[in-house]
């Protein structure tokens, strides 16, 4: 059967009960393909699993009831992978052995360890496609979860030539995506971050930038067609606030937490022709090595991270 490493989640708690260890290599079915894993992302999902830290008391039981009562019932935790394709079943037909690949892993998990089998149909266990040819596996990480969330929720919007884009959290693995999205869609963006990185959002494409740690940041606000809140609701401001009150007569406004993220493989061949044509470059702010997995979690914990934060699981070769 041959033996892997893997990281495990062996109850809830802070970064550190995360545990390096070897397990059994899985064993893929006729239906599923088994891949390689070189990267993951260690994403807020990722924190939220492994902490179970739920503000609203009401939703801990249900949680928990869904995930595991003492820890995870998979507790090899990990949402984001890029790899390739080591071996298919006899009724796999979107793939080959060979084939580089990304995707994220759903309700399964199963991101942070070195193979991890997957079934080619979309479903709440996952979603898979392949990956960008110009890019590395860690920024191929950071193109698959950013990319997913903002389109999805971007589309709301229904963005147009010209439309007035505001991206709150701009700064972020979403945000970052979402900005070079909205202006490959030929909007005119405004993006929301930091004082540290008003230049860099400015690099990927902003015409504007606000920076939320001014006290005259509300009153730089216009009208927008549309607004996406790439943070989520638990984080709040009054410059938040007066951003989903920025809209124009008919415009739209979409948080990223508003609704369970939808896995599907034709958003990520879409995100990878983009990547390709070079109309959106995935950003990473570190790297951390395997064993260094407590460590990315507890930068993640921060959140001043600027972009993604992966995670070498292997080398390829």
């Amino acid at each position: 059967m041959g033996t892997m490493k893997a990281i495990i989640c062996p109850k809830y708690g802070p970064a550190d009960v995360l545990q390096i260890r070897q397990i059994n290599k899985p064993i893929h079915r006729q239906d599923e393909v088994l891949i390689k894993i070189y990267a993951t992302s260690v994403t807020n999902s990722d924190l939220f699993i492994r902490s179970s830290n739920i503000p609203s008391k009401m939703m801990r039981i249900p949680f928990r009831l869904m995930m595991g009562l003492r820890g995870p019932r998979n507790p090899i935790i990990g949402e984001v992978f890029s790899g390739r394709i080591e071996a298919v079943g006899f009724d796999i037909k979107r793939f080959k052995p060979g084939d580089k690949v990304y995707g994220l892993t759903g309700f399964s998990l199963g991101g942070y360890a070195d193979y991890k089998c997957m079934k080619e149909v979309d479903s709440k266990q996952g979603c898979l496609a392949i990956m960008p040819d110009n890019i590395s596996y860690e920024e191929a990480t950071s193109a698959a979860y950013g990319g997913l969330l903002a389109i999805q929720y971007m589309e709301k919007g229904n963005i147009k030539k010209d439309n007035k884009v505001l991206i709150y959290g701009a700064s972020g693995t979403t945000g970052t995506f979402a900005v070079q999205y909205a202006k490959h869609l030929g909007a005119t963006v405004t993006a929301v971050c930091g004082t540290k990185n008003l230049e860099f959002i400015k690099s990927l494409g902003a015409d504007n930038v606000v920076d939320y740690t001014r006290q005259d940041a509300i009153s730089q606000l216009v009208k927008y067609d549309f607004v996406l809140d790439a943070v989520g609701k638990s984080k709040t401001s009054a410059l938040k606030k007066a951003c989903v009150k920025a809209l124009s007569k008919n415009g739209k406004y979409g948080s990223i937490d508003e609704s369970p993220l939808l896995l599907k493989s034709d958003r990520l061949n879409q995100i990878t022709k983009m990547v390709e044509a070079g109309a959106v470059n995935p950003v990473n702010d570190r790297v951390y090595s395997f064993e260094q997995i407590i460590e990315a979690h507890k930068y993640v914990e921060t959140g001043h991270k600027r972009g993604n934060v992966a995670v070498t699981v292997n080398f390829d070769q």
